[in-house]
């Protein structure tokens, strides 16, 4: 690994391609707008009437107050739908070349041919590239993308689509609703157990647009998962807008693993919506890493419906200057002898905002379940910040419930001892900030952990020594 900030060649990620394009559809947003865009999808008609009702919910519904300020988005500006030179392909070869040496320089191949089940590559509005091993073929395994499923399993994705997320949980939901295009579709029959990752790569390329991808996993009773999301995007100095949607149906005695590292550009704003419902016996483990985006607010949810069931959260963000990450977690404990562990990090610097913001409910049914919280924020510096936000929402005595919040300055003895025995002060910090994140890092397969310290150092670039 990397250990050296000059090592780190932050290029890589703010790869520019010219913005070259099959179809871009008019900026901002009217009946007419999503029309087109159910046009250009060949929705069948159920999907347009969704998505024009969609649009009736997004425009009764206020922007979100109680986060950081979105007053600077304009959906005038952006273009919700953008369709690059490129068929969905299931032979690399085929990817027309910038989009292919995008994902190249991004080791999206390489990790493919190393260590994972399935690949889905999506770029700009549409995926251009999806390949799945034969043994899980064989197994029964649906990996494909959204539009695929939306018109080869219309039974499964119409009992499921944006039913665990419906319209109305907010404003940027029910945008999605009306624009979504893109993401993966997942199911696993009952007993399968996938023990090789699936990843889902999402890059956006295009300036002042939107990507908008909706990614739905069933799970189903008794088989395992482990399923891998990366994002990223080019700097520009015009607004880009993500809000993408996450479905979860884990069934009874059912295991999903869901890893993502977030890292869009600094000036994207990030409205992802996360949601997953849990069987008897079923655990959700969330994995999740957030940097880069000027704004984020992205809270994943578990809900424990049935007895038994556990979720486990451990995520990381990392705000640098102009960036406000307001990040956290929501559990909803509705069923007897549930289980949920939350361990969050964030680390501020150079005046950044990093806050946790959470919920814990459990309900009056949820009798002996167990709850705990534990929340850590280190500051770099004296004009950074960092808050904790929680609410525990406690409907029954008969729980075992901890929450523990830390928040602090990187300690001036830990440098200062790492120094006597030769690092420099530069190396100090990283080692401790480093040691931070390690809880997070170690969760993650081994490329993406590799590749979540990269980020680390390349944001602790101008922040130390």
């Amino acid at each position: 690994m990397k250990t050296k900030l000059e090592e780190i060649n932050r290029n890589i990620y703010d790869i520019k391609n010219k913005d070259e394009y099959d179809f871009k559809i008019k900026k901002g947003l009217t009946p007419e707008i999503i029309k087109e865009i159910s046009k250009q999808k060949n929705d069948p008609e159920w999907m347009k009437d969704f998505r024009l009702k969609a649009l009736e919910v997004y425009e009764k519904l206020e922007l979100p107050t109680w986060g950081p300020d979105l007053s600077e988005l304009n959906m005038d500006e952006i273009a919700t739908y953008v369709r690059p030179k490129s068929k969905m392909t299931g032979n690399w070869d085929e990817v027309p070349e910038d989009i292919k040496n995008t994902f190249d320089k991004l080791g999206i191949p390489e990790a493919e041919k190393k260590s994972l089940a399935g690949v889905g590559a999506q770029y700009d509005s549409e995926v251009v590239y999806h390949s799945m091993k034969n043994e899980l073929l064989e197994q029964g395994v649906i990996y494909t993308d959204m539009e695929t499923a939306v018109r080869e399993y219309p039974d499964l994705v119409k009992a499921h689509f944006m039913k665990c997320v419906p319209v109305y949980d907010h404003k940027f939901v029910a945008l999605h609703g009306a624009v979504w295009s893109g993401g993966s579709f997942v199911y696993v029959p009952k007993g399968v157990k996938v023990e090789i990752p699936i990843q889902s790569y999402f890059r956006l390329n295009s300036p002042e647009s939107g990507q908008f991808e909706h990614t739905l996993i069933i799970v189903d009773e008794g088989a395992s998962l482990h399923f891998i999301e990366g994002c990223s995007a080019p700097k520009y100095n015009k607004v880009n807008l993500h809000a993408g949607c996450v479905e979860l149906y884990v069934k009874d005695n059912a295991y999903l693993r869901y890893s993502t590292i977030e890292n869009w550009s600094k000036n994207m704003l990030n409205l992802n919506t996360k949601k997953a419902i849990i069987g008897k016996n079923a655990k959700v483990d969330w994995v999740s890493g957030s940097f880069g985006s000027k704004i984020s607010m992205l809270y994943p949810m578990s809900i424990l419906n049935g007895e038994g069931a556990k979720t486990e959260y451990t995520g990381i963000s990392f705000a640098g200057k102009g960036q406000n990450l307001d990040t956290g977690f929501k559990v909803v404990h509705n069923a007897p002898n549930t289980s949920s562990i939350v361990n969050s990090k964030s680390i501020s610097k150079n005046g950044g905002t990093a806050t946790y913001r959470a919920l814990v409910r459990v309900n009056e049914n949820a009798k002996n379940s167990k709850v705990s919280v534990d929340c850590e924020s280190l500051m770099l510096d004296d004009i950074s910040r960092s808050d904790t936000i929680p609410v525990n929402d406690i409907k029954t005595d008969e729980v075992e419930f901890s929450h523990e919040a830390k928040i602090g300055k990187i300690s001036d003895k830990s440098i200062f001892y790492l120094m006597t025995r030769g690092l420099s002060e530069e190396d100090a910090k990283a080692m401790i900030v480093r040691g931070f994140a390690e809880p997070i890092s170690k969760e993650l397969p081994i490329e993406y952990a590799v590749e979540m310290n990269n980020l680390i150092n390349l944001e602790l670039e101008g922040a130390i020594g």
